[in-house]
């Protein structure tokens, strides 16, 4: 089922984008008081943009609609969103035991002092 949205999403968007590069601008009208509108006959004396607008706001609200739908079903795919935070098991919630000592044991003596003098911090002038 979400496969299937996604797809008919994807087609509404590319058909989107193919309506609103097929209409005309607000400056093509003007073309047409020079003897140039017999381009748009094919959709009538008022030309395509009609049609265009009006299929462009089908696809635009189907678009829309498909939208909210897939984040709906985002939602209730998500096992963080029904689940909600995990409990911590009861054994957990007891105070861990700490080891005696994280650092191993050795039979070596602490290495000897340094031979590099060492430097008094610097006083500001």
């Amino acid at each position: 089922m979400e496969k299937l949205v996604l797809v008919i999403h994807s087609i509404s968007a590319l058909a989107i984008i193919v309506l609103i590069l097929l209409q005309q601008g607000k400056g093509a009208a003007a073309g047409a008081s020079f003897g140039s509108g017999a381009s748009q006959t094919v959709f009538g004396s008022d030309g395509g943009s009609s049609f265009f607008t009006r299929a462009t706001a089908i696809f635009a609200t189907i678009f829309f609609v498909l939208s909210l739908t897939l984040a709906v079903m985002a939602k209730n795919h998500s096992k963080v969103a029904v689940q909600g935070i995990p409990a911590v098991p009861a054994a957990a919630q007891q105070a861990p035991v700490a080891p005696a000592s994280d650092v191993p044991a050795t039979n070596q003596a602490a290495p000897a002092a340094s031979d590099v003098p060492a430097t008094a911090p610097e006083q500001s002038k």
